[in-house]
């Protein structure tokens, strides 16, 4: 028997479109994080802020993506960006981390794992 394209079970019978990426394209509303997602980040900076690394942050929802920017001081340029782009959900991953040169430190479908860039290494220290 042979298989139409199109139906149910085949190799190529449909795309799926998550209905909430459809509709914020529809309306033009920009990317913005959830609620666990912004729990999970902002975990992380509660942890850096402790450890005297980060002091403040930035939230930008844009058309394209949204990004969580962490800063030294106030004034300065992004330390770290956290950012998501829907777009890339099929490719590289919907999470990167770029460092304030540019440089993605990190990339991919888990933030969980993404976020694994800042955690502290084990030294060797020599007496």
């Amino acid at each position: 028997m042979e298989r139409s394209i199109g139906t149910e079970g085949g190799d190529d019978s449909s795309i799926l479109i998550p209905l909430n990426e459809a509709r914020r394209e529809r309306l033009g509303m920009p990317v913005t994080f959830h609620r666990k997602e912004l729990d999970q980040i902002l975990r992380l900076y509660g942890r850096m802020v402790a450890a005297n690394e980060w002091r403040d942050y930035a939230i930008d929802h844009l058309p394209e993506r949204a990004v969580f920017s962490v800063f030294r001081r106030t004034s300065e340029t992004p330390l770290y960006s956290i950012t998501k782009n829907p777009s890339l959900a099929r490719k590289q991953g919907i999470w990167s981390v770029t460092s304030a040169t540019g440089l993605i430190l990190r990339r991919g479908h888990d933030l969980s794992r993404v976020l694994a860039v800042f955690d502290s290494k084990l030294k060797l220290v020599e007496a």
